[in-house]
């Protein structure tokens, strides 16, 4: 690489890295406050927060990795033409042509990390994830037992526990009642107890120390009553379901190779074909869309002249998100068999390309030209008829002396 290249691929480094970084770390921490509010009423470990963050990050990253690109490159190339560098570069040859080759290296190299995680690692890390919201309901994590609140094990088990001490293994005031279909039930109270494990994985002991019991029988007159130093009691454990397998009829499980067959193969037919497709091109349009990033970014990193406003870099945000958000109401609409897949994903995405190519070609071929200038006016004009509108604060007159 050049010299020129090198300090232009210096330049578009920190902010892509910083950016990128920044925009994960926003969407984990938005996550993470929803996912500690699942775990804990889930009752589960809360461990299984971090694990279930990991399962996201692929899907954040792939969100955040065209974001950062384009500020990457659009911040770097601003800083060229606030400082008159990039006047400096053209002068000596060093057209917009010459000066996007780096930006293209960036493009091309995230191109490929984007597709590897949409393509293949985002379908089995969004099974993981929607596996540990299964086994969180379904208690296969282990759910905790709540100090103080009536815990329900399985239909016909009921236990409440005053206090916990050692992680768990020393109960304290406990109340147990648990019954069968045939009518037989057992309710006790104890002063402490804790939980022993047998030789079925499916039942476990809960040994009662010091306390009372009540048996109920459908034999029996009356209820019997027992006061015990220590009682074991089996409990069974409830039954767990299995998880589903991967990319039953889910295609956000579905990677492209997959969804390629389910689409064009014959693997789905009718809705659940519309949705593969749908799927398929949405990812798709997303992945292409990089290759226009370097334009977009370029062509509203150049401000007018003797102007120093960073309209652009909210353009820029706006254009993209809104981009994003289009295509998720494509995808459902040809889901849905509103319109062909095909044409309602790739219309916006030839739109969106018409647009960038006006927008780059008006900067690089036209003398003077700014795409940008005409928002820039066109907001100063607003800001001015906003300033107007605002009181104007009264001037205070000095009285004579």
């Amino acid at each position: 690489m050049s010299l020129i290249d090198r300090y232009i691929a210096r330049a578009i480094a920190i902010p892509l890295l910083g950016t990128l970084v920044l925009a994960a770390m926003l969407l984990v921490l938005d996550k993470m406050l929803r996912l500690f509010d699942f775990v804990i009423n889930a009752g589960g470990p809360v461990s299984v927060v971090w694990r279930m963050l990991a399962n996201l990050l692929p899907e954040y990253f792939a969100l955040g990795i065209p974001v950062g690109l384009m500020l990457g490159i659009l911040l770097a190339f601003r800083k060229l033409a606030t400082s008159s560098e990039l006047d400096a570069l053209r002068g000596i040859g060093a057209g917009f042509g010459r000066l996007l080759r780096v930006p293209y290296y960036y493009s091309f190299a995230l191109l490929l990390l984007n597709l590897f995680l949409v393509g293949w690692l985002q379908p089995w890390t969004h099974y993981g994830y929607e596996r540990l919201r299964f086994d969180l309901r379904s208690g296969a994590l282990g759910a905790s037992l709540k100090v103080g609140e009536f815990n329900t094990l399985g239909k016909r088990l009921t236990i409440r526990i005053d206090r916990s001490e050692n992680g768990g293994s020393q109960l304290h005031g406990l109340f147990v009642q648990a019954d069968d279909k045939s009518g037989k039930g057992v309710v006790a109270t104890a002063s402490h107890g804790r939980f022993l494990a047998t030789d079925d994985p499916d039942t476990i002991l809960l040994r009662l120390e010091r306390g009372r019991l009540i048996q109920q029988d459908p034999s029996f007159t009356t209820p019997r009553t027992l006061a015990f130093e220590s009682y074991d009691l089996p409990i069974n454990l409830p039954r767990i379901d299995s998880f589903r397998a991967r990319a039953q009829d889910q295609t956000e499980e579905m990677t492209l190779p997959e969804l390629v067959h389910a689409s064009y193969g014959g693997g789905m037919v009718g809705e659940a074909n519309l949705a593969a497709r749908s799927n398929l091109h949405f990812r798709l349009v997303e992945v292409w869309m990089m290759l226009l990033l370097p334009l977009l970014a370029v062509a509203l990193a150049v401000p007018p002249k003797r102007s120093s406003s960073s309209l652009g870099i909210f353009v820029g945000i706006v254009m993209v998100v809104a981009y994003h958000k289009v295509n998720q109401w494509a995808e459902d609409a040809g889901a849905q068999g509103r319109f062909i897949p095909e044409v309602v994903l790739y219309l916006p995405f030839l739109i969106f390309a018409g647009l960038i190519l006006w927008m780059f070609l008006t900067l690089a071929t036209k003398p003077g030209g700014q795409p940008i200038g005409a928002l820039e006016r066109g907001a100063g004009k607003a800001w001015a008829f906003i300033k107007r509108l605002l009181p104007k604060p009264r001037r205070r007159v000095a009285k004579a002396a």
